[in-house]
């Protein structure tokens, strides 16, 4: 595989119980809050500023997760199960040099 290829991952493809679903996805979003969060504070300390970038995804992050939150405890009110499809695209940057 080379660079100027995208390499397409599937990391989620399935059906779920409401509280498998809520496990999978919470622990996946607290990642990526975590990062941002670690990433943010490292900044603050190294260089006296907030990273912009994860300025940026720590609220839409807590967003989602209310919404993950929301979406599965009424799932799992209803007895519901929930179907999760998520793709991962890799590939070079448009215009990068490297």
């Amino acid at each position: 595989m080379s660079l100027s290829e995208t390499l397409k991952l599937s990391l989620i493809e399935g059906n779920f119980s409401a509280e498998e679903a809520k496990e999978i996805l919470l622990k996946m979003y607290g990642t990526k809050l975590n990062y941002h969060q670690r990433k943010n504070l490292s900044s603050n300390e190294r260089f006296g500023k907030d990273d912009e970038t994860s300025q940026v995804r720590i609220p839409i992050l807590k967003e989602n997760i209310k919404q993950i939150r929301s979406l599965t405890e009424a799932a799992i009110l209803n007895n519901q199960r929930l179907t999760i499809s998520s793709q991962i695209f890799i590939g070079p940057e448009e215009n990068s040099e490297f």
